[in-house]
């Protein structure tokens, strides 16, 4: 039985674009239609139905085509359950074009060690964001999200209310707001 080769990618948000990904496994021979995608799903977020829908299409003697290990996983424990899994269905594993095999002493070695510094950026980057974060807090530039309404109008919108002639749509029609907004602004006012 023939070889096939299962692609996987995955973006974390969801204005990132997948083709450059899409491009590298369809150079590295995994056809259109095998290839399985994530979009706006985190590397740390388990429930992706791509990677599921790839990791089920694998079987034995196929390759899984990903084109860097952090597309895969973001953690070593996840990464290492993947590999696990792969190596009990005898299933191979290519990262951007060189085959890993966990179940050889040195492929194991080499993909936890990618698996470890797959975590550690991730790590890094956390930590980066939230220095910054901390930066720019203290700098009055992050307040986090503004109402959609300003006091006044949060007033205004409650005075509407308590004349008893406007149903919450009216309110989020006239406020142009969304009614669980218009019930929060309610709540919060004690109405």
């Amino acid at each position: 039985m023939a070889e096939i080769l299962i692609g996987c990618a995955r973006c974390s948000l969801d204005k990132q674009d997948l083709t450059a990904q899409r491009e590298i496994l369809l150079g590295l021979g995994v056809a259109e239609e095998r290839i399985h995608l994530d979009h706006g799903l985190t590397g740390t977020n388990r429930d992706r139905p791509g990677l599921d829908q790839a990791l089920a299409a694998v079987r034995v003697g196929d390759t899984l085509v990903v084109p860097k290990l952090d597309r895969l996983a973001r953690s070593v424990p996840d990464a290492r359950d993947i590999g696990d899994s792969l190596t009990a269905r005898r299933v191979k594993l290519s990262l951007g074009g060189t085959l890993y095999d966990p179940s050889d002493p040195m492929g194991k070695m080499f993909f936890n060690i990618l698996a470890t510094f797959a975590e550690f950026e991730v790590d890094l980057l956390r930590m980066r964001t939230r220095e910054g974060m901390a930066v720019a807090r203290s700098k009055g530039k992050l307040r986090g999200k503004q109402p959609g309404l300003s006091a006044r109008r949060q007033a205004h919108l409650v005075e509407q209310h308590a004349t008893g002639e406007h149903t919450i749509a009216d309110l989020a029609e006239l406020f142009p707001i969304s009614r669980a907004t218009v019930y929060r602004v309610l709540e919060r006012a004690g109405s």
